[in-house]
């Protein structure tokens, strides 16, 4: 199996479980992606802007990618952890670790806070895919966390640098964005979107599939989707893109992933809905916008057994 059909289609980008106490819950972690295969995911992620991976330390993430190595034990699922961080160093060295495991790619999100140039961002880029030449590499575009955007142009320079640099998930609303790197870099390139209400679109843009944190909640309305959009059932993609908007709203009652911690919590995939400061977990006001939104679109929700 090539590596594009190994990772097309949705990948789940889990929020990372926490016990009340705020310890990682590597039980609840194991449910979660059982949970994901058994409704339609074809693969999980973690180490995203969903995981908190700046609330937790390296080897915290390390052994969260370890966890979810050992549940897709004996699966041909794709896994995709997120092995960025703000530091060089840091990312070289939980990179390291996801190559030991055997994951099938690492996504490496711009560095935040410093805001650095296009130049940089290259060299940034060009270090991870030395460092790692037999490890597929996709970039993370996203820029309102991050307060830096990986343009088209410079990655495009990267794609046609470096055999190993794959694919780029993009999480901006400027669906210009999409359009203008994939022109650049053309259809060998791997594009996924991080942007909820923009996955469909992405798909006849020549996308291979959705990396949403909708499936956090909803996997099965998710890879349904997908599945829909590329056996061209538009009448099938378009309903349930349309039946989950009040679902999205709710993921971003408050600051993702809070709100569907709490949810995920109360229907007890999970032991707790607990996030790590600064966050905070999700407030009384913000509980009752969650119940009003799931009486819209309860229907797209996918069960917990």
């Amino acid at each position: 199996m090539s590596l594009r059909e190994k990772l097309s289609g949705a990948i789940a980008p889990l929020f990372t479980p926490f016990n009340e106490d705020g310890a990682v819950d590597h039980e609840s972690l194991t449910r979660m992606v059982k949970w994901q295969l058994a409704n339609g995911s074809i693969g999980v992620s973690i180490g995203g802007s969903t995981g908190e991976p700046s609330s937790q330390t390296i080897e915290e993430r390390a052994e969260s990618i370890r966890t979810i190595k050992a549940a897709l034990e004996g699966t041909d699922a794709a896994f995709v952890p997120g092995t960025g961080t703000a530091k060089m160093d840091e990312t070289l060295e939980l990179t390291a670790i996801a190559q030991e495991v055997g994951v099938d790619a690492a996504l490496i999100i711009t560095p935040y806070y410093a805001r650095p140039t296009q130049e940089a961002l290259y060299q940034w880029y060009a270090t991870v895919a030395r460092e790692f030449p037999d490890l597929p590499i996709i970039a993370y575009n996203v820029p309102v966390r991050t307060a830096v955007e990986l343009a088209p142009e410079t990655f495009a320079r990267l794609f046609k640098d470096f055999d190993n640099i794959v694919g780029i998930k993009e999480t901006t609303k400027d669906f210009e964005h999409f359009s203008r790197t994939m022109h650049l870099c053309g259809d060998e390139l791997l594009m996924w979107s991080g942007i909820e209400l923009l996955c469909l679109p992405l798909i006849p843009l020549g996308g291979i599939g959705f990396i949403s944190a909708l499936s956090n909640i909803a996997p099965k309305a998710v890879a349904d989707t997908y599945a829909a959009a590329v056996a061209g059932d538009w009448d099938r993609a378009r309903e349930l893109h349309y039946g989950v908007h009040p679902l999205v709203d709710l993921l971003f009652v408050e600051t993702n992933p809070a709100p569907a911690k709490w949810l995920m919590a109360e229907r007890g995939l999970i032991s707790s809905g607990t996030v790590r400061p600064p966050l905070v977990n999700l407030t009384e006001e913000g509980q009752h916008k969650v119940n009003d939104l799931l009486e819209q679109s309860a229907e797209f929700l996918t069960p917990v057994n």
